[in-house]
């Protein structure tokens, strides 16, 4: 996972922002899917 990815998933769950947790996770799992990762 990108650092910058982290750091944003970390600064919402931290203030409970559900809305950009949801927005940063389906950018991950997005970003997985087109990258390839097997992991």
């Amino acid at each position: 996972m990108p650092q910058w990815l982290s750091n944003q998933l970390l600064r919402a769950f931290q203030s409970k922002n559900r809305r950009q947790i949801q927005m940063l996770n389906d950018c991950w799992f997005f970003y997985r899917n087109k990258s390839g990762d097997s992991r």
